[in-house]
Parts: structure tokens; C-alpha cells; sequence
């Protein structure tokens, strides 16, 4: 598989402006294709994204997708993730730059159960 780069992910928002429902399925890093580039991006925004599904992904997909300075996602509703994953990319539910993208979710799907903490609750006020 190839990495998918943050210049993919605003040829997408811009190709399918409609697109509401995302799913990858990428377990590459992007760690190789960005090594060189670490200069402010053009945000992505995907204004009727209601579901995001991240279970075949790796995690820099899903902060790439979270991060309010890469991606706007004002309708996600629903995520399907990796609860480890979402852990590190909020940081145990902490990280304000991920927040906004989080704050309309009603669903979230995972692999292993959990018990929600407090931290969990704020950072998904709908659940």
C-alpha cells in the first residue's frame, strides 16, 4: 500500500463536496510522505461527512481526519475506530485540536468495549 498524503485527502473534499460517508482502509504511516512537509495546510473540509470509519486504518489517518488544523467535519455523527487509536490521537481524550471534529458524534463503534471515563464523556457530550 502507499501512504496517503494530506494533499489526498483535499483532492477528495474537493472531487466528492457531497461525500458523507468515508471509510479507509490504509494500515501504511504517514509518517513516509510527510517527512519533508511540515509547513500549514489547506484544510479539508467535509461539510456533510456524517460517518467515518477507521477500523482498517492507521492512526495518523485518524488524526488526520480529527485534527481541526487539517480536516472540518462539522456533521460526523458516527465513527467506527480502534478505541487504542482514538486514545493516542486525543490523548486520552484531552487534546483540544481534536475536540471540534468529536463534538456532534452520537456513535462510535469499536472492537473492544470499554468503561467510558470522565474525560471520554466530555469529549463526546452526545453519546
Amino acid at each position: 500500500m502507499v501512504p496517503l498524503n494530506h494533499e489526498f485527502f483535499i483532492r477528495i473534499a474537493r472531487a466528492f463536496p457531497l461525500l458523507k460517508i468515508f471509510r479507509i482502509f490504509n494500515n501504511e504511516s504517514q509518517l513516509l510522505c510527510n517527512l519533508n512537509k511540515r509547513q500549514l495546510y489547506e484544510i479539508a473540509e467535509y461539510p456533510h461527512l456524517t460517518s467515518l470509519d477507521m477500523i482498517f486504518a492507521n492512526c495518523d489517518y485518524l488524526e488526520q481526519l480529527l485534527n481541526q488544523r487539517k480536516t472540518y467535519a462539522p456533521c460526523l455523527t458516527e465513527l467506527r475506530v480502534v478505541y487504542d487509536d482514538l486514545k493516542i490521537v486525543t490523548n486520552n481524550f484531552k487534546r483540544q485540536v481534536t475536540r471540534r471534529n468529536c463534538a456532534n458524534v452520537k456513535r462510535i463503534y469499536m472492537i473492544i468495549p470499554l468503561v467510558h471515563s470522565k474525560d471520554f464523556c466530555h469529549y463526546f457530550p452526545l453519546l
